[in-house]
């Protein structure tokens, strides 16, 4: 069976269930939780809840008709309110699913739609929580058939896809398989020649009026270069003693001097703890290629550091693999966000990421 991640209305999903995310007491709370109760007919489901359910301790699950939406049922998933992550909110927040998952499975139900549990008004971490989703989902379709959809549905989700797909329907059209110009390091190469030119005294004779205001401009554009080279010479000599660095030890590198810590990495990557342990401990590890475009988004690095890290696992970004492509539009307009990207790639019918 499927398990594909969406951009929708979770009220609209036609499956033979849906998951809200729900309190432990008898109350509606805001997003996901208001929205079913609205979509299902509010005072009903409100009133079965507060006569045949009452209180649910946080983890745990129940199940309604599904009244007025296109789902039969409601599975509700009493969410974990995040306090820090000590208080064994990722155990609950396990379980929310575990017990989702099985409780579809004993009511005979084919589909069911997820929104990510706990992640709005519950405060949950949206990278943290949606690797859990991850690993439960698939754990439980190891032994089970049943279509699964975590749907992506905010204010946030909804701008950012709006505005997306156009512009990255022409970056795709515009740049596969074309080459890209390096204008920019071609304007540098120029600048430096004048400059270069400039301190060998090679400059054409004229007369002093004809040569002012034609030395001006190129003098200030020297200037600026030369600020440029002053301003970022030792950064550049710190880039030059890791030329010769591994995958493993220029992540390493580049997550210290972005001044990040590792689990803020490998989790905004949605990638797994082990492998990234494996990257960190071994230096010749050699990850495979949608690990290494992953960590280049968790490291919210530019399309140039992108293409180094790459490289040091010799891998590039082809202009002629649509993946690829999908890929350098996000980090390029810094967009650093794997769940929407792995949308972009499901819209575009490539093999998602995260599912």
């Amino acid at each position: 069976m499927a398990f594909k991640i969406v951009r929708n209305d979770i009220t609209k999903m036609n499956t033979d269930a849906v998951v809200n995310t729900a309190n432990d007491h008898p109350t509606v709370g805001s997003g996901c939780d208001s929205a079913i109760y609205q979509a299902a007919g509010y005072d009903e489901l409100l009133a079965y809840r507060t006569e045949k359910i009452g209180f649910v301790p946080e983890g745990d699950v129940f199940i309604t008709p599904g009244f007025k939406l296109q789902a039969k049922y409601i599975i509700h998933a009493v969410s974990p309110l995040y306090r820090g992550g000590s208080e064994g909110e990722e155990e609950k927040l396990r379980s929310c699913y575990r017990k989702s998952l099985q409780l579809a499975k004993d009511n005979g139900i084919r589909s069911v739609a997820f929104p990510l549990i706990a992640t709005g008004g519950f405060g949950y971490p949206k990278e943290e929580g949606i690797r859990i989703a991850v690993d439960e989902i698939n754990a439980f379709l190891l032994n089970n058939e049943l279509e699964i959809f975590l749907v992506v549905f905010d204010d946030k989700a909804k701008t950012l896809g709006k505005k997306l797909y156009p512009e990255l329907e022409e970056y795709i059209d515009q740049n596969y398989v074309e080459e890209r110009k390096e204008e920019e390091y071609r304007k540098i190469y120029s600048v430096f020649r004048r400059a270069s030119a400039r301190k060998a005294g090679s400059q054409p004779m004229m007369g002093a009026a004809m040569m002012q205001p034609m030395m001006a401009p190129m003098e200030a554009e020297c200037d600026d270069f030369l600020d440029f080279e002053t301003e970022h010479e030792s950064r550049l000599e710190e880039r030059m003693r890791h030329i010769s660095d591994t995958f493993s030890q220029y992540l390493m590198y580049l997550i210290r001097d972005k001044q990040m810590e590792n689990a803020e990495v490998y989790k905004r990557a949605i990638v797994d703890k082990k492998i990234f342990s494996k990257i960190k401990n071994n230096v010749d590890y050699h990850p495979n290629k949608l690990t290494a475009l992953c960590l280049c988004v968790g490291a919210k690095l530019n399309l140039d550091e992108s293409r180094d890290l790459l490289g040091r696992a010799g891998y590039a970004l082809s202009p002629c693999d649509k993946t690829d492509i999908i890929f350098s539009y996000f980090i390029e307009n810094g967009i650093y966000d794997m769940i929407e990207l792995d949308i972009q790639l499901e819209e575009h019918g490539l093999p998602c990421i995260i599912s």
